[in-house]
């Protein structure tokens, strides 16, 4: 039996750790004890209080892997006492998340600003502080007035010293997706018919290529987020600060995937690509990117640099999804058309591939590297 993400953390990360585990198919009744058992356990300031007041415990709408609660206490007292954010992880999201490099990265990130503050950890999920402000949707990323402060967070973010490893996951986490992809049955027969149209054959001879092209162009390695997407970003109006949340899928990886997956996203789950940011508009990004708070310093070749870098790693961002979107068609319980998702991004790595390779090789012909 697999142990609890609480049992296989080291003690050393300084936070409250539990045993108990939080079963998001239960009635809202039921759930909500299961809550208060959590935050009694892991939250030594509410554990008197929580005997006397009541919790208020609401839903977050969020991303369509976990299930997010505002946890908060009731009363005079309580009212003291700030919120928190309740994460519980999504069933089977092992199968396309590591949870332990996830948690080893977050006091780091935690301590660099990052993020909501973790406060403690149970057996399938965590307590955060609580971040107040407005979750984006996609619509607002590309807004003059935010884009400034998404490329200096995200710049923030790439300057930080994170222990471990400094060895690009990019590849070994699809190729892990492929491994996990590869073999699946669906009890669904339609969907095991959609399934069996994949050709793994040919999409391990898609990521090989890039790979292979991948390891010439020489991009910076960086502690990156790996999903830069709408949902992971908050604004807080009243302060105009700009939150990047939710770090299950950080890791060092390619600062150029990092941006392009971060484009990629404009697009929404619709997948409507007609949304990617023009040239212009990326140089938009890239200047307050390279130069935070002085974004004319950037220079030309800076940004046709990281043009030709980013757009060549949005191939590769196609490539992810597609297969993590497979393995979330087995494994994961939202109901969401993941076999649909694959389609939508590997038909748009097919679109955008010629295009994008021509531009990638004429940069490497070019000998600016």
């Amino acid at each position: 039996m697999e142990t609890s993400l609480a049992a296989r953390l080291d003690s050393s990360m300084g936070v409250p750790m539990c045993d108990l585990c939080v079963d998001t198919t239960l009635p809202d009744s039921a759930l909500n004890l299961q809550v208060r058992g959590v935050c009694k356990a892991l939250l030594r300031r509410w554990a008197d209080d929580m005997d006397v007041f009541s919790l208020s415990i609401t839903k977050i709408s969020g991303g369509i892997t976990n299930m997010l609660l505002k946890v908060e206490l009731e009363g005079e007292n309580g009212s003291q006492l700030p919120p928190v954010t309740v994460r519980v992880f999504g069933p089977n999201t092992d199968a396309v998340i590591d949870r332990d490099r996830e948690l080893q990265a977050m006091n780091y990130l935690s301590q660099a600003g990052f993020g909501a503050k973790l406060l403690g950890v149970f057996a399938n999920g965590m307590v955060q502080s609580f971040i107040f402000g407005a979750t984006l949707e996609p619509r607002d990323m590309p807004k003059t007035e935010l884009v400034p402060l998404i490329a200096a967070e995200v710049r923030r973010l790439h300057e930080l010293d994170i222990p471990g490893s400094k060895q690009p996951q990019l590849w070994h986490d699809i190729y892990k997706f492929i491994d996990r992809a590869s073999g699946l049955t669906f009890d669904d027969s339609k969907k095991q018919k959609q399934y069996e149209t994949i050709s793994f054959s040919s999409i391990r001879s898609e990521v090989e290529e890039i790979k292979e092209i991948s390891d010439t162009i020489g991009a910076p390695v960086v502690f990156a987020h790996n999903d830069l997407l709408s949902g992971n970003l908050m604004f807080n109006k009243e302060e105009g600060k700009l939150y990047i949340i939710d770090y299950e899928y950080g890791s060092h990886s390619y600062r150029g995937y990092d941006i392009a997956n971060h484009f990629n996203e404009y697009a929404g789950f619709e997948c409507d690509y007609s949304l990617y940011p023009s040239k212009d508009k990326q140089f938009h990004f890239f200047r307050h990117y390279l130069s935070p708070g002085n974004p004319e310093k950037a220079t030309e070749r800076e940004l046709e640099d990281l043009y030709a870098e980013c757009n060549f790693f949005s191939l590769a961002s196609h490539m992810y999804w597609a297969i993590w979107a497979i393995v979330q068609a087995r494994f994961s319980t939202i109901d969401f058309d993941y076999l649909g998702y694959f389609y939508l991004r590997f038909d748009e790595y097919k679109k955008c591939k010629e295009e994008v390779l021509s531009l990638t090789h004429n940069y490497l012909a070019s000998g600016r590297i």
